[in-house]
């Protein structure tokens, strides 16, 4: 059923206003891509929506290996975040200012495929051989380590044209390996210590770069590799990268840096042993939301914290609601409760959906006081 939304004029306003984007005037850049075969006429907007988000030249190439992310992760949390996370990684080396994104255009689907698997399935197999091996004496002397491999190219314009200037890999990790004892039987879990995770990581890492070295167009760029620890099948938040690298012009990677991300389901006993103060705040927060409306199914939040930080709070309320004006009402007691429970400093979202999909959006950046709302109207 398709929506519209109210307040479409204020937010116009607020990317017109909005210090970190150029003039909506602007006319976007019509350049030549030299990463082509032949030379392709390409085009870069010219509206940069955030400081933190890259422009994407157009047509927008699709990656080489798109679609295997679905069949290699688990969970649709580690899905978005083994991407997401990556961006973030990479702007640590290429500012969002500078460069230009594109997806990955070097590694072909069938060449990951070949690489993620195991050494006695494929001669350039990553993942160790279970020759000989079966049940829980494969899972604890050769389980799977790596799962997926995410590329993301970065372009900077030269004159008249774009070319290539560096790439960053994502390597998905196993955090837990599955297992069956015999076929078609239960499945056990066999974890992998972090010591594992990260050892067999810098390993693969080293023979990823090596191997890319290899592919023409990618000898001499700078080469960023993350690494990311799966969360569990049945986790309902995502795993995050534990540490990066560099592999400078030509080399391998030569310096390791830990990163120090989480996300915390709220409110859980975690959350409550590990952010107590933010914790009791939510569970407040939760308890008022209940105390207003009856009709939904709960209030969850998920925080993502780095260095121990909460960076932002998003809160998802399912309701079930029979009018606009109910919905009005809900959403507007809802912004009250953000600025009573939560302080200036933090950055809140909060999704209100209903089966027939987004119904409110409120959003309080750090330091506001008020909530952003977005009402979606049939």
């Amino acid at each position: 059923m398709a929506k519209k939304y109210i307040g479409l004029s204020t937010l116009i306003l607020v990317l017109i206003v909005s210090g970190c984007t150029p003039s909506l005037r602007e006319e976007p850049e019509v350049l030549q891509n030299t990463e082509e075969e032949a030379a392709k006429t390409v085009i870069i907007p010219s509206l940069q929506l955030d400081e933190n988000y890259y422009r994407t030249i157009l047509p927008y190439e699709e990656s080489a290996s798109r679609g295997l992310v679905v069949s290699n992760l688990a969970t649709k949390y580690d899905m978005k975040e083994v991407e997401t996370g990556l961006l973030r990684i990479s702007q640590n080396e290429f500012s969002p200012d500078k460069y230009l994104f594109q997806e990955g255009q070097y590694l072909e689907g069938s060449t990951i495929s070949s690489w993620l698997a195991r050494s006695n399935q494929t001669v350039d197999g990553l993942n160790p051989s279970d020759e000989g091996l079966i049940g829980e004496e494969k899972a604890k002397n050769a389980p799977v380590y790596i799962t997926h491999i995410v590329e993301q190219n970065y372009l900077e314009k030269v004159d008249n044209t774009v070319k290539l200037a560096g790439v960053s890999v994502g390597l998905a990790l196993n955090s837990i390996y599955y297992y069956q004892k015999e076929a078609y039987g239960a499945t056990f879990e066999e974890p992998l210590t972090q010591k594992q995770i990260e050892e067999n990581g810098k390993k693969i890492a080293d023979e990823v770069v090596n191997r890319m070295r290899q592919i023409e167009g990618l000898a001499d760029v700078p080469i960023v590799v993350g690494l990311f620890k799966q969360n569990s099948r049945n986790a309902v938040v995502p795993g995050t990268y534990f540490s990066y690298g560099v592999a400078p012009s030509g080399k391998n990677v030569s310096d390791w840096k830990a990163i120090d991300e989480e996300y915390i389901l709220f409110p859980t006993a975690a959350s409550e042993e590990k952010y107590r103060d933010l914790d009791t705040i939510f569970r407040n927060f939760k308890q008022d939301v209940e105390t207003y409306f009856s009709n939904y199914t709960s209030v969850i939040g998920t925080g993502y914290f780095k260095d121990q930080q909460l960076q932002k709070l998003t809160i998802t309320i399912p309701i079930q609601f029979y009018g606009t004006a109910e919905l009005i009402g809900f959403t507007q007691h809802i912004a009250g409760l953000i600025k009573t429970h939560f302080n200036p400093a933090m950055n809140i979202e909060v999704q209100i959906n209903s089966l027939d999909g987004a119904e409110a959006l409120l959003v309080k950046k750090s330091g506001e006081e008020d909530a952003y709302v977005h009402i979606y109207t049939q």
